[in-house]
Formats: structure tokens, C-alpha cells, sequence
């Protein structure tokens, strides 16, 4: 018998401090990337953010168009504390980052091409070296999501954000040049990997090989996998065809005003990601009681975020004028659009981490795929028509014509709370007719 590295605990304890630990941890890191933001905007320039954001969207690609739910597949089967099933796991993650920091360098010519910037070409060989580093992090930070015991895993990645924070400041003063994000980035890994080795109780993971394992978190990672490269035109197809159709200026003051609208949908992925597939997964086990509280959860989180995005919406401007100088003025009007735009999605908050938990990777990938061919046909559509306005209105129309597809998988697994949807989706109208019609 297996025994797990954490004991046990209620539901409700272990959601409670889990979603105590991640909204601080995510608020700390936040509010300095923030502040750091701010200084970055005056040492640097608009055009390096959108070099920035070219590189974000190629590493993500990078990523996402190769996940093999890993870190998924340990946080909910069966075998998730077996020392040899986690070996093969780590095995698996270690090779996937070499060989993801060899196709971002191979990618680099063509990717300098396709958006007519040549500086990408050294930017992303050096920036892929962030992959190597993550493939290397130990499968003990996965193991302590599984039992949702991430306190100490918060504050390490805490720990290395603000030491890469101010590196990044103190590289962006002497150098003046986006190559301080680029170098700050990588360090950061560094450091975090380091800090997840010296200071994560349990296992670190050995290069190690079983059959059964391997067979396993392929059969459910291959529909992760295809999940993922669909999920990356969800999160980045935005930046992949403003990228092309934009310059770098502009894609700069889009990309300043996404960094500020995304604050409360990032607390919600982080929440999702961190607490609610392992919730999921314990609530198939503890009965109707244990799923009430989770409805309660979701309840409670996207009326927090539509409270967020809706102070975004009235103030976002302003702060944009008290904060920024004149370069970043033209991000204010953006953010509002983009803050509109993220209300939509939250209809449907967190019932794909329920098919995970259940294992059903295959209803997932098909529900992901639906979504991202969708929000690509509204993008490219509503930027040939009605520019970067057009663009982001076709996005929130896209979230608003999957969403019967998000009820079939909520459904299929008696997740479906439809007071949630109609109360978020009224709110959400309320919020854009009075913002647009008052704009």
C-alpha cells in the first residue's frame, strides 16, 4: 500500500486554506508585478512589451501545443502517491523540456518572420531556456497540489517571483533594453527550481521507466495534449493575431492594458488550477454535501471577479492616466474593452476541471476544441471588421455560443448549476449595455 505524503483532511479544511493560501499568494505576487510594471513602463518603452508579448505567445505555444497532463494525471489518478508512477511521470516532464527548448529555438527564424521582427530571433532562443528549467522541477510540487497542502509551494514561487521582479528592474536600469526581461526571466526559473529542490518536502522524482505508468498518462494525457494546443489559441490567439495585424507599439499598449484587465481572471485560473480539479476529485467520493459546497465555492468566486472586472471597467482609464505617463495613454480605453470581454467566460467557471477529475480527458478536449475554433473564426472576423473593438467584442460573442457546450459537460457529470450561469450572464449583460452605452 502507497501512503500518501500528506495525511488527511476534510474537504472543506483543505479548500478553505487552499484558497486562503493561493488568493494571498496570488495578490502578493500580483500587486509587485504591479509595481514592478510601472517601472518597467518608464525605464522601457511600448514597443519592448510587445516584443514581450510575441515572446510569451511563442513559449505558451511551446507549451500548451505539447501538454501531456503530467501534472493533471498525478493530481487525480488513483496511483498518484506510487514512488514508481511518479518516477515515470518526472521522466517524462524531464525530457518533454529539453525538447521544448529546442523547438522554441527552431522556431525563432520563423517566428521573426511571420510578425517582421527580427529581434526574436536571440529573444527566443535565450527565453526557452525557461522550458528546460520547468521540465527539471521536481514532481513534489505536484504531489502537494494533489493534496492540496500548497502553502509552502505559494511562497516559493513567491519568493522567486519578487527576487526576479526587482532583478528585472535593476537589468531594465543599466540596460535600458527588453533583454532585461529576457535574462530576468530565466534567472527566475532558476531560482525557483532551486527553491522547490532545497525547501519541498518529499520525493524529487528519479529518471525512471514502467510500462503500466507510461500506458496510463498517455491514454490520459493524449487528450490533454490535444486539449492544450487548442487551449493555447484560447489564451494566446488573441496575442497570436493582434501580433500579425498590429504594430509593436500598439501591441505594447494592448498588452500593458491586458496585464491590468487579467488581475481578477488570473486569480480565477489560479483558483481553478490549484483547487478545484483535486476538489472535484475528492467530492466524487464525499456526496452531495461536499458538491453543495462547491457549488457555493464557484458561486462565490465569479461574483468576486464580475465585482473585479467591474471596477475595472468604471476607474481602469483613470488609473491608467494616474499611473502611466503619456506613451501607455492610448491603454486606457483598451483595458475597458478588455475587461468587458472577460466577463463572458466566467458563465461557465470551472466545470471542465470536473470532466479532468472524472478522468474524461475526451469530453474535455472536445469542449476546448469547439471554444478555440469558435474564438478564432470571432477574432479574425471581428478584427477585419471592426479592428481591436471588433476583435475583443468577438471574443465575449464566442464565449457566449460555446456555452451550450459547456452545459453538456457540466451535465454529463452533475456539475450543472444553472442559477450560477443566468445570475453571471445577467450581470455580465447589465455591465456591458450600461458600459457602452455610457461610453
Amino acid at each position: 500500500m502507497n501512503t500518501p505524503v500528506f495525511p488527511s483532511q476534510s474537504l472543506a479544511a483543505r479548500l478553505l486554506r487552499g484558497a486562503g493560501v493561493t488568493t494571498l499568494g496570488f495578490v502578493a505576487t500580483q500587486g509587485l508585478r504591479f509595481a514592478s510594471n510601472l517601472i518597467l513602463a518608464r525605464l522601457l518603452f511600448p514597443e519592448a512589451f510587445g516584443l514581450m508579448a510575441l515572446v510569451s505567445v511563442v513559449l505558451v505555444g511551446a507549451v500548451m501545443m505539447s501538454d501531456a497532463g503530467i501534472g493533471q494525471s498525478v493530481r487525480q489518478s488513483p496511483r498518484g502517491d506510487d514512488p514508481v508512477y511518479l518516477d515515470t511521470a518526472w521522466t517524462m516532464q524531464v525530457i518533454r523540456g529539453a525538447v521544448l527548448w529546442a523547438v522554441v529555438a527552431a522556431l525563432a527564424w520563423p517566428a521573426a518572420w511571420f510578425f517582421e521582427a527580427p529581434e526574436l530571433r536571440l529573444l527566443l532562443t535565450v527565453a526557452g531556456v525557461t522550458l528546460f528549467l520547468a521540465g527539471l522541477e521536481p514532481i513534489k510540487v505536484d504531489l502537494a497540489y494533489r493534496h492540496l497542502r500548497i502553502g509552502r509551494v505559494t511562497m516559493i514561487d513567491l519568493v522567486a517571483q519578487v527576487a526576479g521582479l526587482v532583478l528585472m528592474v535593476v537589468l531594465a536600469w543599466v540596460m535600458r533594453s527588453v533583454w532585461a526581461l529576457i535574462v530576468g526571466m530565466v534567472l527566475t526559473s532558476a531560482l525557483r527550481l532551486a527553491l522547490y529542490h532545497l525547501l519541498l518536502p518529499g520525493r524529487a522524482g528519479r529518471l525512471g521507466w514502467e510500462a503500466p505508468a507510461a500506458q496510463e498518462l498517455f491514454g490520459f494525457g493524449i487528450w490533454i495534449f490535444l486539449s492544450s494546443a487548442f487551449g493555447f489559441l484560447l489564451a494566446q490567439g488573441d496575442k497570436l493575431v493582434f501580433g500579425r495585424y498590429l504594430g509593436m507599439a500598439e501591441l505594447g499598449l494592448y498588452n500593458i492594458a491586458w496585464f491590468l484587465a487579467s488581475f481578477p481572471t488570473l486569480l480565477a485560473g489560479a483558483l481553478t488550477g490549484a483547487l478545484l480539479l483535486p476538489a472535484y476529485r475528492i467530492a466524487r467520493s464525499e456526496g452531495a454535501a461536499a458538491r453543495a459546497r462547491l457549488f457555493g465555492l464557484r458561486r462565490v468566486l465569479t461574483a468576486a471577479i464580475l465585482g473585479a472586472l467591474l471596477v475595472l471597467v468604471l476607474i481602469g482609464p483613470w488609473i491608467v492616466s494616474v499611473l502611466y505617463d503619456a506613451r501607455y495613454l492610448g491603454a486606457g480605453q483598451i483595458l475597458v474593452w478588455v475587461a468587458l470581454m472577460q466577463m463572458w467566460p466566467l458563465i461557465g467557471l470551472t466545470y471542465d476541471q470536473a470532466a479532468l477529475a472524472a478522468g474524461d480527458s475526451r469530453a474535455f478536449f472536445r469542449v476546448i476544441a469547439l471554444r478555440a475554433s469558435v474564438q478564432m473564426l470571432a477574432l479574425v472576423v471581428g478584427m477585419h471588421w471592426g479592428g481591436l473593438p471588433g476583435a475583443l467584442a468577438g471574443l465575449a460573442i464566442a464565449a457566449i455560443l460555446v456555452h451550450p457546450a459547456t452545459i453538456w459537460i457540466a451535465r454529463r457529470h452533475g456539475v450543472w448549476d444553472p442559477w450560477h450561469d443566468l445570475g453571471a450572464a445577467v450581470v455580465a449583460t447589465a455591465i456591458t449595455v450600461a458600459a457602452l452605452g455610457g461610453g
